[in-house]
């Protein structure tokens, strides 16, 4: 966002950090499960893309644009 802060949520920060650790590696939903999760918590099926879709809008077009959905298998960020 330009430089502006930006308020996450605790999921969110853990998402995006899990992705950040591992640019340009595609991620299961259930590896970022795993990482911004507890282990045991009761969660949709809908859970990370929920997720994914809040942090997206948070970040802006720009940076949101460097999260991408892998079909079938699950996100990476760019490391462009």
């Amino acid at each position: 966002m330009d430089g502006a802060d930006v308020a996450l949520s605790q999921r969110e920060y853990a998402i995006l950090e899990c992705l950040l650790r591992r640019p340009g590696q595609v991620l299961s939903r259930d590896q970022i499960l795993d990482y911004a999760w507890p282990y045991g918590a009761a969660l949709t099926p809908n859970t990370v893309e929920a997720y994914i879709h809040l942090l997206r809008e948070k970040l802006g077009p720009g940076a949101a644009a460097r999260i991408e959905t892998v079909r079938g298998m699950g996100y990476r960020l760019r490391g462009d």
